[in-house]
């Protein structure tokens, strides 16, 4: 019996004991737990906004791979990545305006009753019966868009095909404040138009850099899809320095995948910087909505465009006075080149400013200023941003050689048709009419593909097929030496050819 009390005292005792062990660890735990809770929490906090950092400046090292796409581990990571989504977005919505415009119906005289002349009728109803039957004009809806605000005095860029067809616009606020806007200036050539709203301390959207944007850069798209306003949405960036799309005259879009859809054409695309990095514009579709293909006008040259239309109501471009194509493996193998990157000039405007800064027929432009030059639309692009009067440093490839020429960059002349058509008469000469290829063969010399009949080369006898071999005793050896000395030529001079005609060699003089 005392061995039986003993052992359930001892066993009544240990018990307690470890019940007493338990609770006090469970409230430790508990303690700790909050403690740690509170110091994560605050933690974040800080580094969002007490510091008033986004994670695009974040120190952390830990935490930098939020910005580069990285699988993040970990309830903290999500949320700071949550975090900066939601961040990004309350920043930036507020900047981007609904636009609507209408279209007053156009004037048309209807046909004339006779009844409106029966003296009958008017002794009835008066001399304002005709009137009363006439249709009142009304304004008819026309479409909406999206915009974005620029400027805390109310300049608003968008698209120019969101305004240009209506008699009056009308913008909208987040905060539900509706303006009637006036349009600043427009541009076709690049679809972006500048407004104007009667308005101060409005919200804005700082320009970004488009010109740092990394293909897979995390994006975000805000607008009016379909009339849903401030709606948001993410993606990445597909591509940059897209081309030969065949919306407008001057292409440089950014692609991406971020949804874009009828409405938010004229609205945001936006890095997780919170800057403005582009105009969303368009979108390659074949069912008329969103296919995961959208393009957006990049924030440099939509600055650009802003800029010149708030000084001058209009667009100034910068011109260079070259006539350029793209390189294709023919001409790459003629003009030695290492590969087909760049553009060829192919002509070069006199009293231009490539003329006078020593561009010439057959160079290979590799770079401008500071821009590797991919394409021609893409040359055209960077010379039409550059501010008239601006020196620029364009690194060409002449003979298989690199050369470096200063230029500095005129206005782009008004009527460029006159002038092109006035050098064109300038630069007629004995061999005007004459197009040559290289030749196929693989030897010096090009090939006359084509004589222009009644042309001075035509009278003298040179035909199709024939191989040129020489220009006044120099030696031709590919198309850049073709160009070369004919470039030379003036409209009187007398040319001395030597030509392979089949298993002949001849020489043939020519009189224009």
């Amino acid at each position: 019996m005392r061995h039986t009390w003993f052992h359930k005292a001892l066993t009544a005792r240990n018990g307690g004991y470890f019940a007493f062990l338990g609770l006090s660890l469970l409230i430790i735990g508990i303690i700790l737990g909050f403690g740690l809770g509170t110091d994560l929490s605050l933690s974040s906090g800080e580094s969002l906004e007490t510091k008033g950092k986004t994670p695009a400046t974040l120190e952390d090292k830990e935490q930098a791979p939020l910005l580069s796409g990285a699988l993040l581990v970990g309830q903290s990571s999500t949320a700071l990545q949550n975090a900066t989504f939601t961040q990004v977005a309350k920043a930036a919505r507020p900047a981007v305006v609904n636009i609507s415009t209408t279209v007053k119906h156009e004037s048309r005289t209807p046909q004339r009753s006779p009844f409106f002349d029966d003296p009958f009728f008017r002794r009835f109803f008066g001399e304002e019966f005709e009137r009363r039957f006439q249709p009142e004009e009304s304004p008819r809806p026309q479409g909406t868009g999206s915009g974005v605000i620029v400027s805390r005095d109310g300049y608003i860029v968008t698209n120019n095909h969101v305004v240009e067809s209506g008699d009056e616009i009308q913008v909208t606020l987040s905060d539900k404040r509706n303006f009637t806007a006036e349009v600043v200036g427009t541009d076709p050539k690049t679809d972006l138009a500048l407004l104007k709203i009667e308005a101060d301390e409005l919200p804005i959207l700082p320009w970004g850099d488009s010109g740092k944007l990394q293909v897979g850069e995390i994006v975000m798209a805000i607008g009016n899809p379909f009339g849903l306003t401030q709606t948001v949405t993410m993606g990445i960036v597909s591509a940059v320095g897209r081309a030969n799309v065949g919306i407008v005259d001057y292409e440089d879009f950014i692609q991406t995948d971020a949804a874009i859809n009828p409405g938010n054409s004229g609205g945001a695309l936006v890095n997780l910087k919170g800057e403005l990095i582009g105009i969303n514009t368009a979108i390659f579709s074949r069912s008329g909505g969103y296919m995961g293909i959208g393009f957006a006008i990049p924030s440099n040259m939509a600055k650009t465009i802003q800029t010149s239309l708030t000084k001058h109501g209009e667009v100034i471009r910068g011109w260079l006075g070259v006539s350029i194509q793209d390189l294709n493996a023919d001409l790459q193998e003629q003009f030695e080149a290492p590969d087909q990157r760049g553009v060829l000039i192919g002509d070069v405007v006199a009293d231009s400013p490539a003329a006078e800064g020593g561009l010439k027929r057959g160079d290979i432009i590799r770079h401008y200023d500071s821009h590797e030059v991919n394409d021609s639309r893409h040359l055209r692009s960077l010379v039409a941003e550059t501010e008239p009067e601006a020196s620029v440093t364009i690194q060409v490839l002449r003979d298989g050689e690199k050369h470096e020429v200063q230029i500095k960059i005129s206005e782009l002349p008004k009527d460029l048709e006159a002038l092109a058509s006035a050098d064109h008469a300038r630069g007629k000469h004995a061999l005007t009419g004459v197009t040559v290829k290289p030749f196929s063969s693989g030897e010096k010399g090009v090939e006359v593909i084509e004589v222009k009949a009644a042309s001075a080369a035509s009278r003298s006898g040179i035909r199709k097929g024939d191989i040129i071999r020489e220009i006044n005793r120099h030696v031709v050896k590919n198309i850049g030496d073709f160009q070369r000395l004919t470039k030379k030529l003036d409209s009187d001079d007398r040319v001395l050819l030597l030509l392979q005609r089949g298993r002949s060699t001849i020489f043939l003089s020519i009189t224009p």
